[in-house]
């Protein structure tokens, strides 16, 4: 990872899951990364800066951005990782709920990119990764609401892609099933990765998979990953 020493980078959800994954694959490449969390850990590598931030609140993440310029400058690498999921039939499930799981899956995502991309245009090189999910594009009973949000985060890519070629380069991560905290903090649900059924792959796994697309010659893009548990069908 000699590629990434001495960069700065910025992880939504980096306080669990595969977001703490990334940031300490990250640290360990001597990247210095700022953390926006509803709940940043404690006893962090010094490389690496906890901020308090709800990323579907507009003042916070304006906050977000004034610390982590004051502290880091602009980032060389924005990943966005914070994410919820639900399970409800969309006949009887709750509308603020699912208004929860949208705030935080895509409008998070779109208010970082708003946040910190003009500064990496500026800036002249950069990387965008959003990790969405294997549910992208896959309909199924009782996950309407969260693979929507992930498909949505799909096209915002492919769309940012677009627009900010050939300065920046934008990856997806679509993980499968992965053993993280992330269905026992669903909005509501009552999956558990395993009565899923098809085993797990680990949040290292992913965070290997983000640092294969970030530390890649310049010129390469890496824009599309998906990894899950060889027995997952979809």
């Amino acid at each position: 990872m000699q590629e990434l020493k001495g960069k700065k980078a910025v992880v939504s959800g980096g306080g669990s899951g595969i977001g703490r994954a990334i940031v300490g694959k990250l640290s360990l490449a001597e990247v210095t990364t700022a953390i926006a969390d509803l709940q940043p850990p404690s006893n962090l590598p010094t490389n690496v800066y906890p901020f308090t931030c709800d990323v579907t609140a507009a003042p916070a993440v304006d906050a977000f951005f004034t610390g982590v310029h004051e502290k880091l400058g602009t980032p060389d690498m924005l990943i966005c990782s914070a994410g919820r999921g639900i399970h409800e039939k969309l006949t009887e499930g709750d509308p603020e709920k699912w208004r929860q799981i949208i705030d935080t899956n895509l409008m998070g995502a779109l208010r970082l990119i708003r946040a910190f991309v003009p500064g990496m245009l500026e800036a002249d090189h950069g990387d965008v990764v959003l990790i969405s999910s294997v549910s992208a594009g896959q309909a199924y009973p009782y996950g309407g609401v969260y693979a929507a949000t992930k498909s949505a985060l799909e096209v915002v890519a492919e769309t940012l892609r677009q627009e900010v070629l050939p300065t920046l380069r934008v990856t997806v991560v679509a993980p499968g099933v992965t053993d993280t905290a992330f269905f026992r903090n669903t909005v509501s649900g009552f999956h558990t990765a395993e009565d899923i059924g098809y085993g797990t792959i680990s949040a290292d796994d992913v965070a290997d998979a983000v640092l294969y697309a970030l530390s890649q010659p310049p010129g390469v893009s890496i824009n599309n990953i998906t990894i899950r548990p060889t027995a997952q069908p979809f």
